[in-house]
C-alpha cells in the first residue's frame, strides 16, 4: 500500500526521504512504508487549512454539518473494511476493531448537534437599554497527533467537532498504522468537504516538531504515553497554543469480599488482556480486599490461562498481539523485572510462538501476584497483557493504594455494596470510574477524563469539553438607546 498525504483535497506525495516499515504484529510481513514527513509537508497542510479557514467558518454550522451526517453513513458502510485495516496494521482482533468504530461513529454522531451544542448566550437588558452576549467563534487550523493503539477511533474524539464548530483541520497519524487513516481519508473524500478543511499528514517526530510550531496552527490534540504528552503539552503551550494531551495509565482495580467473583473475573480479565493490554483505560493492577483474594486469584489466573491468543482475523481469537517486537521485548522485559523484585509469575505469557504466525509479536496474558507498592513494576506503565496483583485488609487502604500513584486516567470497583461504591467514586483520584466495569470508557456525549500525570490541559476530548476547547468565546456588551430604537 502506498501511504500518500491528503492536502488541499488532493492525495500528494510526500517530501520525504525516510520510511517507517509498517508490519502486520501477527504475521511480521511489511504490509506498507509511512513516509517520514518534515515541516515541508506540515507547512502545506497548514497553509491549505489557513486559506480554507475564512470560508468555512462562514459556512452555516447547519451547513456543515451536513457533511458529518455523510461521512457518518459511509463510516458504517465501511466499518468490517475499515476493521479488517486496524487489525491487520494494529493487531487487534476483528471484533475488538469494529466497535472501536463503533465510538468513532457515535462522536460523529454527536458533533452533528453542532448547532445545539455550540450556542451562545443572551442577556437582555443586564442596564436600562444595554443587552450582552457570548457567542462562540472557531480557533482556526486544529490537529490531532494521533496513537498507534486506536487508529481508527482516537481522532474522532476531535475531528467531527473541531470541524463542525467552524475550524479547519491536520490529522498526523502515528508512523506504525498509517492504513487505518488512509483509507478513512477516502471516505472523506467522497463527502465532498470543501479543499482545505481536512488535511492529512503522515510522519513521525518532524512532522509532530512541525504541528508544534507553526504559526498557524491554534490548537493541538494528542494521546500517547505521559513523557510525550508533556513535551507536546510543553512545547505547544509555549507557542501559544491550546493543547490537549492524555498521557499514560496504571489503572486499579478493587475487588471487594461481596462482589460477584465470576463477573468480575470475566469483566477484569477482558479489560486487562482485551486489545493486549493496548489501551488507556486498561485495568493493570488489581487489588484485593480481604477474603477476595484467594478466590480472585485463582479465577484470574484460569482466565489469563485459559485465553485463545492468535491472529485477529481467525475464528475464536480473543488476544492479539502487540504492536512489534520493540513492545514484546520491554513488556517480557518488565514482567522479568516484576520478577526479579519479588512477585511470583504463576501465569507467564513470555516467549510465546504462535502456530501458522511465527513471525508474530506475541506475549500471552501474564500474571504477576504480590507485586510490592512502590516497585519499579508498580509505578511503570507495562502498556502489554500483564496484570500485577496486590492484596490489602481494607477498603481503606485500597483505595489509598489507588490514589498514591501518579496517574488518574481510570478505578474501577467491582462490589454489591451501593455505599462502597458511592465512597469510591467520591473519593479516589481519577477521572473516569468504574462500577462493576472493567473499561469505564465514556460514550460519546460525555468527556473522556484523566486527571494526575494522566492528562495535561483543561478540557477533554468528546462532547461539551470538545465544543469547549475547539470554540473561543465572545461577550458582546451593546447600547441601542431608545431614540434609534423608536425608529423601527
Amino acid at each position: 500500500m502506498e501511504i500518500l498525504n491528503y492536502i488541499n483535497g488532493e492525495w500528494v506525495k510526500p517530501d520525504a526521504r525516510e520510511y517507517f516499515e509498517v508490519i502486520n504484529p501477527a504475521t511480521g510481513k511489511i504490509i506498507a512504508k509511512t513516509p517520514l514527513c518534515g515541516r515541508s509537508d506540515v507547512d502545506a497542510a497548514a497553509k491549505a487549512a489557513s486559506d480554507a479557514f475564512l470560508a468555512w467558518r462562514r459556512t452555516p454550522v447547519q451547513d456543515r454539518v451536513q457533511y458529518l451526517f455523510k461521512l457518518r453513513d459511509l463510516l458504517k458502510a465501511n466499518q468490517d473494511e475499515i476493521g479488517r485495516l486496524i487489525t491487520e496494521e494494529c493487531g487487534k482482533t476483528f471484533e475488538e476493531a469494529k466497535a472501536e468504530m463503533v465510538r468513532a461513529i457515535e462522536n460523529v454522531e454527536i458533533a452533528c448537534g453542532m448547532p445545539h451544542l455550540g450556542k451562545g448566550e443572551f442577556v437582555e437588558d443586564i442596564a436600562p437599554g444595554i443587552d450582552e452576549l457570548m457567542i462562540r467563534q472557531p480557533v482556526g487550523v486544529c490537529a490531532t497527533i494521533a496513537p498507534f493503539n486506536f487508529p481508527g477511533m482516537i481522532p474522532f474524539w476531535y475531528l467531527p467537532y473541531a470541524i463542525a464548530a467552524g475550524n479547519t483541520y491536520i490529522v498526523k497519524p502515528s508512523e506504525k498504522v498509517p492504513a487505518t487513516m488512509q483509507f478513512i481519508f477516502k471516505l472523506i473524500e467522497q463527502v465532498g468537504f470543501p479543499k482545505g478543511v481536512v488535511n492529512l499528514v503522515n510522519g513521525a517526530k518532524d512532522a509532530v516538531d512541525g504541528i508544534l510550531e507553526h504559526p498557524a496552527i491554534r490548537a493541538i490534540t494528542f494521546v500517547g504515553s505521559t513523557n510525550v504528552a508533556k513535551y507536546i503539552y510543553s512545547t505547544a503551550a509555549a507557542h501559544g497554543k491550546r493543547v490537549q494531551a492524555q498521557g499514560g495509565a496504571k489503572n486499579p482495580v478493587i475487588i471487594l469480599p461481596d462482589a460477584d467473583m465470576e463477573m468480575a473475573t470475566k469483566i477484569i480479565a477482558d479489560s486487562a488482556f482485551g486489545c493486549a493490554g493496548q489501551r488507556c483505560l486498561a485495568v493493570s493492577l488489581a487489588v484485593t480486599v480481604g477474603e477476595s483474594r484467594n478466590q480472585f486469584v485463582e479465577m484470574i489466573c484460569d482466565a489469563a490461562a485459559s485465553r485463545k491468543v492468535g491472529y485477529g482475523l481467525d475464528d475464536g481469537v480473543q488476544m492479539g498481539p502487540v504492536i512489534n517486537s520493540f513492545s514484546k521485548s520491554r513488556v517480557e522485559q518488565l514482567i522479568g523485572v516484576g520478577a526479579s523484585e519479588g512477585a511470583a509469575v504463576p501465569v507467564d505469557g513470555r516467549g510465546t510462538i504462535i502456530k501458522g504466525c511465527e513471525g508474530g509479536t506475541f506475549v500471552r496474558p501474564t500474571i504477576l501476584l504480590d507485586v510490592q507498592p512502590g516497585s519499579e513494576i508498580w509505578k511503570t506503565e507495562i502498556f502489554g497483557p500483564v496484570l500485577s496483583l496486590v492484596h490489602v485488609n481494607t477498603i481503606d487502604d485500597a483505595i489509598a493504594l489507588a490514589n498514591s500513584h501518579v496517574y488518574g486516567n481510570q478505578a474501577s470497583l467491582f462490589t454489591s455494596s451501593g455505599n462502597a461504591a458511592r465512597r469510591f467514586r467520591y473519593e479516589v483520584d481519577a477521572g473516569n470510574i468504574g462500577i462493576n466495569i472493567g473499561v469505564a470508557a465514556p460514550m460519546a456525549f460525555f468527556p473522556f477524563s484523566g486527571w494526575k500525570d494522566s492528562f495535561f490541559g483543561d478540557m477533554h476530548g468528546q462532547s461539551m469539553d470538545a465544543v469547549e476547547f475547539f470554540t473561543q468565546k465572545k461577550v458582546v456588551v451593546e447600547r441601542w438607546p431608545k431614540e434609534w430604537t423608536r425608529k423601527f
